[in-house]
């Protein structure tokens, strides 16, 4: 091993002696401390649902992705089918077991489609055929119209990014006002267990590479929706 592989190395092991700070928390400070330090940079959000819900909708038209916020879950589903029926699915990807796994399954079976479940092992072909893929989330972000996703919310690193549309099941009570109360949100769910993946989807996947002109698509889902109740 030559003199210059042995510094990376070594440089890689006392990186990995080192213990990561919590998401939210670079710089050791409380998030409280945080959240007050950066407010003054911070978008401004209402305190209040109707002007949360009213952000994350502007935020996702100007994203170009779709919000619904709907009355109920059977509203969800019917959206659902709709969309299903408008774009002409032939196969959808989805998870059972999250905190809405019952529902989140009987609404995915009701499409009446051919299903990839990923609660066990499955073909990452399988799932590039798939039109769709449909998750449940941690949180959604009116300040900057994200979708918060984890390992264990959106059923693994694949299914949210795969199929060429991303369907998210979301519950009004899930909507917060900021990046602080999310990442707040996920320490005190997860308290010091966090899942391996943990991100925040702004948008549909784009790039703005060649000649500045925005292409939908170029790394991940080209379609972004959020069915809200």
């Amino acid at each position: 091993m030559t003199g210059e592989k042995e510094k990376i190395f070594r440089r890689i092991r006392e990186g990995l002696a080192m213990p990561a700070p919590y998401p939210g928390q670079h710089g050791g400070e409380p998030h409280e401390a945080g959240r007050q330090e950066i407010a003054h940079w911070l978008p401004p959000v209402g305190a209040d649902f109707a002007s949360q819900a009213d952000l994350f909708a502007r935020n996702s038209a100007q994203l170009k992705s779709t919000f619904h916020l709907l009355e109920n879950e059977a509203a969800a589903a019917q959206a659902l089918a709709e969309l299903a029926r408008a774009e002409g699915w032939q196969r959808v990807a989805a998870h059972g077991d999250g905190a809405r796994g019952p529902g989140t399954r009987a609404m995915v079976s009701g499409l009446g489609l051919p299903s990839l479940w990923t609660d066990g092992g499955y073909d990452v072909r399988e799932m590039e055929r798939c039109d769709a893929g449909v998750t449940e989330c941690d949180a959604l972000v009116a300040q900057t119209g994200s979708v918060l996703v984890t390992g264990r919310s959106a059923g693994g690193r694949a299914l949210s990014v795969l199929p060429p549309h991303h369907v998210v099941l979301a519950r009004r009570e899930q909507l917060v006002a900021d990046l602080p109360a999310a990442f707040a949100l996920l320490e005190r769910k997860y308290a010091g267990a966090y899942p391996s993946f943990i991100g925040f989807i702004t948008g549909p996947s784009r790039t703005g590479d060649i000649e500045r002109i925005l292409v939908l698509g170029a790394h991940g889902p080209k379609k972004l929706t959020i069915l809200c109740w």
